[in-house]
Protein backbone atom coordinates (compact mmCIF):
# COMPACT_ATOMS: atom_id res chain seq x y z
CA UNK A 1 0.00 0.00 0.00
CA UNK A 2 1.48 3.35 -1.06
CA UNK A 3 2.16 5.85 1.71
CA UNK A 4 0.55 9.27 1.52
CA UNK A 5 4.02 10.86 1.18
CA UNK A 6 5.39 8.39 -1.37
CA UNK A 7 7.50 10.33 -3.87
CA UNK A 8 8.52 12.98 -1.32
CA UNK A 9 12.23 13.05 -0.47
CA UNK A 10 13.39 14.46 2.87
CA UNK A 11 17.01 15.31 3.68
CA UNK A 12 17.27 14.98 7.45
CA UNK A 13 20.37 16.80 8.71
CA UNK A 14 19.23 16.83 12.33
CA UNK A 15 20.21 14.91 15.42
CA UNK A 16 19.18 14.22 19.02
CA UNK A 17 15.36 14.01 19.32
CA UNK A 18 13.18 16.79 17.87
CA UNK A 19 14.41 16.81 14.26
CA UNK A 20 14.82 13.04 13.96
CA UNK A 21 11.33 12.57 15.43
CA UNK A 22 9.88 14.85 12.74
CA UNK A 23 11.75 13.02 9.98
CA UNK A 24 10.68 9.61 11.31
CA UNK A 25 7.02 10.63 11.24
CA UNK A 26 7.39 11.74 7.63
CA UNK A 27 9.10 8.44 6.85
CA UNK A 28 6.26 6.52 8.47
CA UNK A 29 3.89 8.12 5.98
CA UNK A 30 5.98 7.03 3.03
CA UNK A 31 8.59 9.76 2.49
CA UNK A 32 12.09 8.71 1.39
CA UNK A 33 14.14 10.06 4.30
CA UNK A 34 17.90 10.36 3.90
CA UNK A 35 19.66 10.97 7.19
CA UNK A 36 22.89 12.94 6.78
CA UNK A 37 25.39 12.25 9.57
CA UNK A 38 29.00 13.03 10.44
CA UNK A 39 31.43 10.24 9.55
CA UNK A 40 32.80 8.43 12.56
CA UNK A 41 30.37 9.67 15.22
CA UNK A 42 27.07 10.32 13.47
CA UNK A 43 24.01 11.60 15.29
CA UNK A 44 25.02 12.48 18.86
CA UNK A 45 22.14 10.31 20.12
CA UNK A 46 24.02 7.21 18.94
CA UNK A 47 26.18 7.67 22.03
CA UNK A 48 23.39 8.46 24.50
CA UNK A 49 23.32 5.44 26.76
CA UNK A 50 23.13 3.11 28.47
CA UNK A 51 21.06 1.28 27.61
CA UNK A 52 22.80 0.11 24.45
CA UNK A 53 21.66 -2.71 22.18
CA UNK A 54 24.85 -4.09 20.72
CA UNK A 55 26.47 -1.16 18.93
CA UNK A 56 23.41 1.16 19.03
CA UNK A 57 21.87 3.22 21.81
CA UNK A 58 18.23 2.53 22.61
CA UNK A 59 17.74 6.30 22.43
CA UNK A 60 18.80 6.38 18.77
CA UNK A 61 16.62 3.38 17.95
CA UNK A 62 13.55 5.25 19.26
CA UNK A 63 13.34 7.87 16.52
CA UNK A 64 15.22 6.81 13.41
CA UNK A 65 13.25 4.07 11.64
CA UNK A 66 12.23 4.49 8.00
CA UNK A 67 15.47 6.31 7.13
CA UNK A 68 18.59 5.66 5.11
CA UNK A 69 21.90 6.94 6.46
CA UNK A 70 24.67 8.62 4.51
CA UNK A 71 27.77 9.84 6.32
CA UNK A 72 29.08 13.10 4.83
CA UNK A 73 31.82 15.39 6.07
CA UNK A 74 30.32 18.74 5.10
CA UNK A 75 33.58 20.46 6.09
CA UNK A 76 35.21 18.60 3.20
CA UNK A 77 34.62 20.31 -0.18
CA UNK A 78 33.47 17.08 -1.80
CA UNK A 79 31.23 16.19 1.14
CA UNK A 80 29.57 19.61 0.95
CA UNK A 81 29.18 19.30 -2.82
CA UNK A 82 27.43 15.96 -2.36
CA UNK A 83 25.10 17.44 0.24
CA UNK A 84 24.11 20.15 -2.24
CA UNK A 85 23.42 17.49 -4.86
CA UNK A 86 21.19 15.65 -2.41
CA UNK A 87 19.28 18.83 -1.57
CA UNK A 88 18.82 19.61 -5.26
CA UNK A 89 16.68 16.49 -5.62
CA UNK A 90 14.77 16.91 -2.37
CA UNK A 91 11.38 18.27 -1.42
CA UNK A 92 12.23 18.96 2.22
CA UNK A 93 15.47 19.87 3.97
CA UNK A 94 15.55 19.65 7.78
CA UNK A 95 18.38 21.08 9.86
CA UNK A 96 18.95 21.88 13.51
CA UNK A 97 22.21 23.76 13.05
CA UNK A 98 21.53 26.86 15.18
CA UNK A 99 24.13 29.26 13.77
CA UNK A 100 23.20 31.34 10.75
CA UNK A 101 26.83 31.92 9.82
CA UNK A 102 27.53 28.15 9.83
CA UNK A 103 24.66 27.63 7.40
CA UNK A 104 25.51 30.61 5.21
CA UNK A 105 29.21 29.72 5.00
CA UNK A 106 28.21 26.37 3.50
CA UNK A 107 25.49 27.79 1.26
CA UNK A 108 22.82 25.78 3.07
CA UNK A 109 20.94 28.71 4.57
CA UNK A 110 17.40 29.30 3.36
CA UNK A 111 18.25 32.35 1.24
CA UNK A 112 20.93 30.49 -0.70
CA UNK A 113 19.00 27.27 -1.19
CA UNK A 114 15.65 28.84 -2.03
CA UNK A 115 17.25 30.94 -4.76
CA UNK A 116 18.31 27.76 -6.57
CA UNK A 117 15.48 25.51 -5.43
CA UNK A 118 12.27 27.58 -5.09
CA UNK A 119 10.13 24.49 -4.44
CA UNK A 120 12.23 23.41 -1.46
CA UNK A 121 10.61 23.35 1.96
CA UNK A 122 13.29 24.34 4.45
CA UNK A 123 12.68 23.27 8.05
CA UNK A 124 14.74 24.88 10.81
CA UNK A 125 14.42 23.24 14.23
CA UNK A 126 16.13 25.02 17.10
CA UNK A 127 15.91 25.95 20.75
CA UNK A 128 14.56 29.48 20.35
CA UNK A 129 13.90 30.17 16.69
CA UNK A 130 15.34 32.96 14.57
CA UNK A 131 14.06 35.98 16.50
CA UNK A 132 14.05 37.23 20.07
CA UNK A 133 16.88 37.87 22.55
CA UNK A 134 17.87 34.20 22.75
CA UNK A 135 17.78 33.46 19.01
CA UNK A 136 20.61 31.12 18.01
CA UNK A 137 21.33 30.14 21.62
CA UNK A 138 21.64 26.39 22.05
CA UNK A 139 18.49 24.76 23.39
CA UNK A 140 17.73 21.50 25.15
CA UNK A 141 14.52 19.92 26.33
CA UNK A 142 15.26 20.51 30.02
CA UNK A 143 15.87 24.22 29.45
CA UNK A 144 12.60 24.55 27.54
CA UNK A 145 10.70 22.81 30.34
CA UNK A 146 12.30 25.16 32.88
CA UNK A 147 11.89 28.45 31.05
CA UNK A 148 8.28 27.99 29.88
CA UNK A 149 6.82 27.37 33.34
CA UNK A 150 6.24 23.65 32.84
CA UNK A 151 8.60 22.61 35.63
CA UNK A 152 7.01 25.07 38.02
CA UNK A 153 3.75 23.12 37.63
CA UNK A 154 5.21 19.60 37.87
CA UNK A 155 5.84 17.76 41.13
CA UNK A 156 4.29 17.63 44.57
CA UNK A 157 2.91 20.83 46.10
CA UNK A 158 5.51 20.72 48.88
CA UNK A 159 8.39 19.66 46.63
CA UNK A 160 10.78 21.23 44.16
CA UNK A 161 9.92 21.95 40.51
CA UNK A 162 10.17 18.72 38.59
CA UNK A 163 11.27 17.84 35.05
CA UNK A 164 8.89 15.59 33.17
CA UNK A 165 11.05 12.50 32.53
CA UNK A 166 10.21 12.17 28.83
CA UNK A 167 11.65 14.79 26.46
CA UNK A 168 8.26 16.41 25.94
CA UNK A 169 9.62 19.64 24.41
CA UNK A 170 11.64 17.66 21.88
CA UNK A 171 8.86 15.26 20.95
CA UNK A 172 6.26 18.03 20.70
CA UNK A 173 8.61 20.08 18.54
CA UNK A 174 9.04 17.05 16.29
CA UNK A 175 5.28 16.69 15.89
CA UNK A 176 4.88 20.44 15.26
CA UNK A 177 7.64 20.37 12.65
CA UNK A 178 6.03 17.41 10.86
CA UNK A 179 2.68 19.23 10.89
CA UNK A 180 4.40 22.29 9.45
CA UNK A 181 6.02 20.25 6.68
CA UNK A 182 2.65 18.75 5.74
CA UNK A 183 1.06 22.21 5.66
CA UNK A 184 3.93 23.54 3.53
CA UNK A 185 3.62 20.61 1.11
CA UNK A 186 -0.09 21.35 0.72
CA UNK A 187 0.64 25.05 0.15
CA UNK A 188 3.25 24.11 -2.48
CA UNK A 189 0.67 21.94 -4.21
CA UNK A 190 -1.47 25.06 -4.49
CA UNK A 191 1.09 27.71 -5.50
CA UNK A 192 4.16 25.76 -6.59
CA UNK A 193 6.57 27.32 -4.11
CA UNK A 194 8.37 26.03 -1.04
CA UNK A 195 8.86 28.10 2.07
CA UNK A 196 10.85 28.58 5.26
CA UNK A 197 9.54 26.70 8.30
CA UNK A 198 10.88 27.28 11.79
CA UNK A 199 9.89 25.39 14.92
CA UNK A 200 11.44 26.04 18.32
CA UNK A 201 11.58 24.05 21.54
CA UNK A 202 10.66 27.14 23.57
CA UNK A 203 7.58 27.88 21.45
CA UNK A 204 6.40 24.28 21.43
CA UNK A 205 6.78 23.86 25.17
CA UNK A 206 5.07 27.17 25.97
CA UNK A 207 2.08 25.93 23.97
CA UNK A 208 1.83 23.03 26.45
CA UNK A 209 0.45 25.47 29.02
CA UNK A 210 -2.88 25.28 27.13
CA UNK A 211 -5.77 25.75 29.59
CA UNK A 212 -3.39 26.70 32.43
CA UNK A 213 -1.95 29.43 30.23
CA UNK A 214 -5.45 30.58 29.35
CA UNK A 215 -6.30 30.80 33.04
CA UNK A 216 -3.40 33.17 33.58
CA UNK A 217 -3.86 35.20 30.39
CA UNK A 218 -7.62 35.64 30.72
CA UNK A 219 -8.34 35.42 34.44
CA UNK A 220 -5.03 36.34 36.06
CA UNK A 221 -4.88 32.96 37.75
CA UNK A 222 -1.41 32.05 39.04
CA UNK A 223 -1.12 28.25 38.78
CA UNK A 224 0.80 26.16 41.27
CA UNK A 225 1.90 22.56 41.65
CA UNK A 226 -0.89 20.10 42.40
CA UNK A 227 0.98 16.81 42.26
CA UNK A 228 -1.45 14.21 40.92
CA UNK A 229 -4.52 16.31 41.71
CA UNK A 230 -6.41 18.51 39.27
CA UNK A 231 -6.80 22.22 40.08
CA UNK A 232 -10.43 22.46 38.94
CA UNK A 233 -11.90 18.92 39.05
CA UNK A 234 -12.33 16.85 42.24
CA UNK A 235 -11.84 13.91 42.53
CA UNK A 236 -9.38 13.66 39.66
CA UNK A 237 -6.18 12.10 40.98
CA UNK A 238 -4.39 8.98 42.15
CA UNK A 239 -5.30 6.87 45.18
CA UNK A 240 -3.67 3.89 46.85
CA UNK A 241 -5.30 0.53 47.53
CA UNK A 242 -4.60 -1.74 50.50
CA UNK A 243 -2.03 -3.65 48.43
CA UNK A 244 0.08 -0.55 47.81
CA UNK A 245 -0.89 -0.26 44.14
CA UNK A 246 -1.93 3.16 42.92
CA UNK A 247 -4.79 3.88 40.56
CA UNK A 248 -6.33 7.02 39.11
CA UNK A 249 -9.94 8.14 39.14
CA UNK A 250 -11.47 10.95 37.06
CA UNK A 251 -14.89 12.28 38.07
CA UNK A 252 -15.52 15.17 35.72
CA UNK A 253 -19.33 15.43 35.49
CA UNK A 254 -22.35 15.35 37.84
CA UNK A 255 -23.43 12.03 36.32
CA UNK A 256 -20.02 10.53 37.02
CA UNK A 257 -20.15 11.75 40.61
CA UNK A 258 -23.46 9.96 41.06
CA UNK A 259 -22.11 6.73 39.57
CA UNK A 260 -18.93 7.05 41.62
CA UNK A 261 -20.91 7.33 44.86
CA UNK A 262 -23.18 4.41 43.99
CA UNK A 263 -20.21 2.19 43.08
CA UNK A 264 -18.64 2.90 46.46
CA UNK A 265 -21.96 2.77 48.38
CA UNK A 266 -21.58 6.40 49.42
CA UNK A 267 -25.05 7.64 48.48
CA UNK A 268 -26.11 8.33 52.08
CA UNK A 269 -22.73 9.63 53.27
CA UNK A 270 -20.40 11.59 51.02
CA UNK A 271 -22.90 11.44 48.17
CA UNK A 272 -25.54 13.35 50.16
CA UNK A 273 -23.16 15.75 51.91
CA UNK A 274 -23.89 19.33 50.72
CA UNK A 275 -20.18 20.14 50.89
CA UNK A 276 -19.67 17.81 47.93
CA UNK A 277 -22.86 18.36 45.95
CA UNK A 278 -21.27 20.06 42.91
CA UNK A 279 -17.81 20.05 41.45
CA UNK A 280 -17.31 23.63 42.68
CA UNK A 281 -18.29 22.46 46.17
CA UNK A 282 -15.86 19.56 45.97
CA UNK A 283 -13.05 21.86 44.88
CA UNK A 284 -13.83 24.17 47.81
CA UNK A 285 -13.79 21.23 50.24
CA UNK A 286 -11.09 19.24 48.50
CA UNK A 287 -9.08 18.30 51.59
CA UNK A 288 -12.01 16.87 53.53
CA UNK A 289 -13.26 14.82 50.59
CA UNK A 290 -9.88 13.47 49.56
CA UNK A 291 -8.99 12.54 53.13
CA UNK A 292 -12.22 10.54 53.41
CA UNK A 293 -11.73 8.83 50.04
CA UNK A 294 -8.11 7.94 50.80
CA UNK A 295 -9.24 6.14 53.95
CA UNK A 296 -11.96 4.27 52.07
CA UNK A 297 -9.63 3.16 49.26
CA UNK A 298 -7.05 1.85 51.72
CA UNK A 299 -9.56 -0.78 52.84
CA UNK A 300 -9.37 -2.95 49.69
CA UNK A 301 -6.87 -3.81 46.91
CA UNK A 302 -6.60 -1.49 43.93
CA UNK A 303 -7.87 -4.14 41.49
CA UNK A 304 -11.12 -4.48 43.42
CA UNK A 305 -11.79 -0.76 43.31
CA UNK A 306 -10.95 -0.66 39.61
CA UNK A 307 -13.41 -3.49 38.90
CA UNK A 308 -16.17 -1.74 40.84
CA UNK A 309 -15.66 1.61 39.18
CA UNK A 310 -15.36 0.17 35.68
CA UNK A 311 -18.57 -1.76 36.22
CA UNK A 312 -20.20 1.58 37.06
CA UNK A 313 -18.63 3.21 33.96
CA UNK A 314 -16.50 5.57 35.99
CA UNK A 315 -13.15 6.31 34.26
CA UNK A 316 -10.41 4.58 36.26
CA UNK A 317 -7.00 3.10 35.53
CA UNK A 318 -4.14 1.32 37.26
CA UNK A 319 -0.83 3.19 37.50
CA UNK A 320 1.31 0.78 35.50
CA UNK A 321 5.03 0.37 35.07
CA UNK A 322 6.52 0.69 31.60
CA UNK A 323 6.80 -3.10 31.49
CA UNK A 324 3.12 -3.46 32.36
CA UNK A 325 2.13 -0.84 29.78
CA UNK A 326 3.86 -2.71 26.97
CA UNK A 327 2.29 -6.00 28.13
CA UNK A 328 -1.16 -4.41 28.35
CA UNK A 329 -3.75 -6.16 26.11
CA UNK A 330 -4.71 -2.74 24.73
CA UNK A 331 -1.13 -2.17 23.58
CA UNK A 332 -1.08 -5.54 21.86
CA UNK A 333 -4.53 -5.18 20.32
CA UNK A 334 -3.57 -1.82 18.85
CA UNK A 335 -0.24 -3.20 17.57
CA UNK A 336 1.63 -0.34 19.18
CA UNK A 337 5.06 -1.98 19.10
CA UNK A 338 6.93 -2.17 15.79
CA UNK A 339 9.72 -4.70 15.24
CA UNK A 340 12.17 -4.37 12.35
CA UNK A 341 15.38 -6.29 11.71
CA UNK A 342 18.46 -4.12 12.16
CA UNK A 343 21.51 -5.02 10.06
CA UNK A 344 23.78 -5.29 13.10
CA UNK A 345 21.76 -5.93 16.23
CA UNK A 346 18.89 -8.11 15.05
CA UNK A 347 15.36 -7.14 16.14
CA UNK A 348 14.90 -3.41 16.77
CA UNK A 349 11.66 -2.40 18.46
CA UNK A 350 10.02 1.01 18.58
CA UNK A 351 6.65 2.52 19.40
CA UNK A 352 4.22 2.69 16.49
CA UNK A 353 3.05 5.91 14.92
CA UNK A 354 -0.14 6.85 16.83
CA UNK A 355 -1.83 8.48 13.83
CA UNK A 356 -4.02 6.03 11.92
CA UNK A 357 -5.27 6.64 8.40
CA UNK A 358 -7.61 4.04 6.96
CA UNK A 359 -6.58 4.32 3.30
CA UNK A 360 -2.91 5.35 3.69
CA UNK A 361 -1.73 4.14 7.09
CA UNK A 362 1.83 4.50 8.38
CA UNK A 363 4.18 1.81 7.13
CA UNK A 364 7.32 0.44 8.73
CA UNK A 365 9.84 -0.42 6.03
CA UNK A 366 13.33 0.28 7.32
CA UNK A 367 14.97 -0.24 10.71
CA UNK A 368 17.08 2.54 12.22
CA UNK A 369 20.19 2.58 10.01
CA UNK A 370 23.76 1.88 10.94
CA UNK A 371 25.96 4.95 10.48
CA UNK A 372 26.62 5.38 6.77
CA UNK A 373 24.82 2.12 5.98
CA UNK A 374 23.38 3.49 2.74
CA UNK A 375 26.20 5.82 1.69
CA UNK A 376 27.14 3.82 -1.41
CA UNK A 377 23.50 3.23 -2.38
CA UNK A 378 22.57 6.91 -2.13
CA UNK A 379 25.66 8.10 -4.01
CA UNK A 380 24.91 5.64 -6.79
CA UNK A 381 21.42 7.18 -7.03
CA UNK A 382 23.12 10.57 -7.48
CA UNK A 383 24.89 9.13 -10.50
CA UNK A 384 28.35 8.53 -9.08
CA UNK A 385 30.27 5.62 -10.53
CA UNK A 386 31.64 2.88 -8.25
CA UNK A 387 35.11 4.34 -8.74
CA UNK A 388 33.96 7.84 -7.78
CA UNK A 389 32.20 6.48 -4.70
CA UNK A 390 35.29 4.65 -3.49
CA UNK A 391 37.44 7.70 -4.15
CA UNK A 392 35.07 9.86 -2.05
CA UNK A 393 35.30 7.33 0.75
CA UNK A 394 39.09 7.19 0.51
CA UNK A 395 39.25 11.00 0.62
CA UNK A 396 37.29 11.06 3.89
CA UNK A 397 34.38 13.00 2.41
CA UNK A 398 32.03 10.02 2.81
CA UNK A 399 31.77 7.48 5.61
CA UNK A 400 30.61 3.87 5.52
CA UNK A 401 29.85 1.46 8.39
CA UNK A 402 32.79 0.41 10.49
CA UNK A 403 33.75 -3.23 10.29
CA UNK A 404 32.14 -5.32 12.99
CA UNK A 405 30.02 -8.34 13.68
CA UNK A 406 26.66 -8.48 11.98
CA UNK A 407 23.90 -10.63 13.44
Amino acid sequence: MAGVLEGIRVIDMTEAMAGPWCAMLLGDFGADVIKVERPGTGDQARGWGPPFVGCESAYFLSNNRNKRSIALDINHPLGLQLLHRLIAGADVFLTNLPRRNSLADRGIDYASLSADHPRLIYGSISGYGWSGPRAQWPGYDLIAQAETGTMSLTGRPDGEPMRFPIAIADVTTGYNAALGVLAALWARQRDGRGQFLEVALFDSQLAWLANVGSGFLNAGSHPRRWGNQHPTIVPYQSFCGSDGRHFVVTVGTPALWGRFCRALALETTLGSDPRFASNADRVAHREELIRALEEIFLSRPAAEWIDRLRAAEVPVGLVQTVEEAFADPQTRARQLVVELRHSRIGPARSIANPTRLAATPPTYRLPPPALGEHSREILAELGLSPEEIEAAIAAGAVGVPAAGPVR
